[in-house]
């Protein structure tokens, strides 16, 4: 839809149901506070409002992407959905002063969006009339919006910001993060409970859009948290990821041997890699695994090693002596089934497998 900032934006096919769903339910209220509005203007303001509190939650996004952008964290784009707005920041901030910043940014705005909505409301719009139902309904949902983001669990606002505060305390962002997806996951249980528990006092009477809602943001809670969790046990695996411990021992071929040629030198030799070099003895390729797998055995003697595999690309050349997150970001930068592993020196070490690399992470 834009660009602002620099920041793409995007908008979910899921937006137009909610601001259906708003359209639909606010235009009663509407022409109940316009007295004499038609039934086709009550539905037009409604939809206003739909637009422009999503607007309202494009600058509660935009706040946070940008103090990232500030702190030099890469934002691939923001999203408005069903139930909001998401930033996609690539990389999490080094410091837990910095996640705090960013964080906070979101609720601080809505906030402050809230605050100059009702003094406009309150000393500048006339009281009835179009404008002022805007104004009004406005502020009070900007309010909601940064109130509820600073609850303290993830994955809201207010979860990273406790999130920040134990990394902080303990020094260990890991640590922050599994106790603010706990948080996260206990204000999902009370978000549930509450209408359950509402229902059964008025005898069955509660609002079934607010049952509807409450069980709606207490899904997005729980399954917010849970990733959070399972985001910290990958992440608490990043240490052991160590190239020279993972790297497989490869032979040199040349590209015009054949398949099953190729793998049977491996196997004598006991290698798990292939690595295609020129007649001076120098890489130029490795043989993709995934594609050997692929090629049926009758086939392999008719096939050359060569052809399955991929140009050796300067950022398919990495540092034997690599390790942890300088490693995943290597590999990030451009993914690939193998990689070449050399030392400083320039003498190849082996080959760093993907999967291999993957199955640290599964704990496989």
């Amino acid at each position: 839809m834009g660009r602002p900032f620099g920041i793409p934006v995007y908008v979910s096919p899921t937006w137009f149901i909610v601001a259906a769903f708003i359209t639909i339910t606010y235009k009663e209220s509407v022409q109940l506070s316009v007295p004499g509005l038609s039934e086709a203007a009550g539905y037009a303001v409604a939809f206003a409002f739909a637009v422009l509190l999503y607007v309202s939650v494009l600058l509660h996004e935009l706040a946070h992407c940008v103090v990232a952008k500030r702190y030099g964290l890469p934002v691939r784009r923001i999203t408005l959905y069903l139930l909001g707005g998401v930033s996609e920041i690539e990389r999490e901030p080094d410091s837990p002063g910095r996640e705090f910043m960013v964080a906070f940014a979101g609720p601080l705005l809505s906030l402050g969006l809230a605050l100059a909505g009702f003094l406009l409301d309150v000393f500048v719009v006339p009281e009835g009339g179009i404008l002022g139902v805007l104004t009004w309904q406005l502020w009070v949902a900007n309010l909601i919006v940064g109130v509820f983001n600073l609850l303290p669990g993830l994955p809201l606002d207010g979860g990273r910001m406790l999130r920040a505060g134990v990394w902080k305390a303990t020094r260990d962002s890991g640590s922050g993060t599994v106790a603010a997806a706990w948080v996260g996951r206990g204000l999902a249980i009370v978000l549930a409970a509450i209408p359950l528990i509402l229902t059964l006092m008025s005898g069955g009477q509660v609002f079934n859009l607010f049952v509807l809602w409450s069980f709606l943001l207490a899904g997005f809670i729980w399954f917010g948290a849970s990733q959070s969790l399972r985001t910290a046990r990958v992440r608490a695996r990043i240490p052991q990821v160590n190239a020279r411990s993972l790297a497989r021992r490869a032979i040199p071929v040349t590209s015009d041997v054949p398949l099953a040629e190729a793998l049977r030198r491996a196997s004598a030799a006991q290698a798990g890699a292939m690595v295609v070099v020129d007649h001076d003895g120098r890489p130029i390729a490795l043989v993709n695994e995934a594609a050997v797998e692929a090629t049926p055995e009758q086939r392999r003697p008719w096939v050359t090693a060569g052809s399955l595999a991929r140009t050796l690309e300067p950022s398919l050349v990495l540092a034997a002596d690599l390790s942890g997150e300088a490693l995943i970001d290597a590999m990030r930068e451009t993914p690939a089934g193998e990689y070449l592993l050399v030392e400083r020196s320039g003498e190849v070490y082996g080959v760093l497998a993907t999967a291999d690399v993957n199955r640290v992470f599964s704990g496989v």
